[in-house]
Formats: structure tokens, sequence, C-alpha cells
């Protein structure tokens, strides 16, 4: 399932770690991110505004702009000439597929890996949610899943300290596909309107313009 929404609108790609680590080579004195801290960054966080970009299994590059306000809800704007469009709220994930003109695809959230840093308390020192927790001086990693559901897919986070910032997540599918997210001048607590989330608005907006 999670294979088949990315074809639409996060479409597979590739583990882009050079591309940020490059971005933090100089680091000086940085410290592994304790996973209390890393539940701790989520369970503070009311509302995030980031630009992102995809490296796309193609080897071409997506960018847009990334709206999450916790819980539940996120928002992947894609530029032109994508103009692809992705919501999560009220407990589903729907798919803008700029060639359709039949609405959204909708999925549950519960049941992909994002809903692991979206759900109202994120923690990650719960019993076999962390399969990996690792660091390598200059970020640190952590790779969560459903621990009652690990074929729905994990999510490894990338956190740099001083202050604990998310600046990369990698979605791994049931198939093994993997997606990557990076994110730069994100900013937090700003005010996101509501309708951003509207799925039903947004759809009827979608369909007006088909």
């Amino acid at each position: 399932m999670w294979d088949q929404i990315f074809k639409l609108a996060l479409r597979g790609m590739l583990l882009a770690t050079p591309v940020l680590v490059a971005g933090f080579a100089g680091r000086a004195e940085a410290e592994q991110v304790s996973l209390a801290e890393v539940s701790r960054y989520f369970n503070e966080m009311q509302a995030l505004e980031a630009k992102f970009t995809q490296i796309n299994d193609d080897g071409t590059l997506s960018t847009g702009t990334l709206f999450i306000h916790r819980p539940g809800r996120m928002r992947f704007e894609y530029d032109p000439p994508e103009q692809a469009l992705v919501i999560a709220a009220g407990g589903s994930l729907a798919v803008f597929d700029p060639g359709s003109n039949t609405g959204p695809e909708r999925y549950p959230l519960g049941r992909t890996p994002l809903n692991i840093i979206l759900k109202r308390d994120v923690d990650l020192t719960a019993e076999r949610m962390v399969v990996d927790h690792s660091y390598d001086g200059t970020v640190t990693r952590v790779t969560a899943q459903d621990p009652d559901n690990p074929e729905y897919g994990s999510i490894q986070l990338v956190f740099t300290d001083a202050p604990v910032e998310l600046r990369q997540w990698v979605i791994t599918d049931n198939s093994g596909s993997l997606t990557t997210v990076i994110l730069s001048e994100t900013a937090e607590g700003a005010r996101l309107p509501s309708r951003l989330f509207s799925i039903i608005s947004e759809t009827e907006n979608w369909l007006e313009r088909r």
C-alpha cells in the first residue's frame, strides 16, 4: 500500500546521506541525541514549516514546502511542474495526483510510518519501537516502526543536536523501497491555518480546477 502512495507523489528515492552530511561537515562537539530527547522534540512541536528536497529514483529532484501541525496533520506542496499534493489529517492520508480528475487517493494514516511522528504521544523508548539508534559523529539516526505492525514499514529520522533538529527522514516500505525527504529553512512555531489540512476543502478546490 505505501509503495502505491509514493508512486503518485513521493516516488521512491535514494538515501541521500552524503548530501545531508556534507551540509553539516565541521560541526564541533556534536553529541548523540537520546530517544527521550527525540520523543520530547516531537511532543513539544506544535507547528513546523520547511522546504524539502527529494532525490527521485530516476535521479531527478523534486522540491516543495512541508507543513506539520501536530498531532496528526501534515501537508506536502510540490513545486511546479509537478503540482502534486499530499495531506495527512483526520486519520487519513490523501494523495492528490495532478493527472487525476477524480479527487485524491485516501489511505489510513495509521498504516503508514508517518503516523509514528504525527501521533499525539510519541514515545520512542517503548519496547520494540526503535530498531536502530546510531551516531556517526555528525548526526543521530533513529529507525522506528510500529511494534505491533512492522509490516507497515519504518521511518529513519536524522537529527542534529544543539539544538535538536530534524533534518531528514527515510521511509522504507514493505517492499524495501526507500523514500527520502531532506528538510531546509525549517521554522517552528508558525501559525498555520487549518485550511491547509482540510482534505474536504482541498478536494473541492482540486475538482474545480480539473
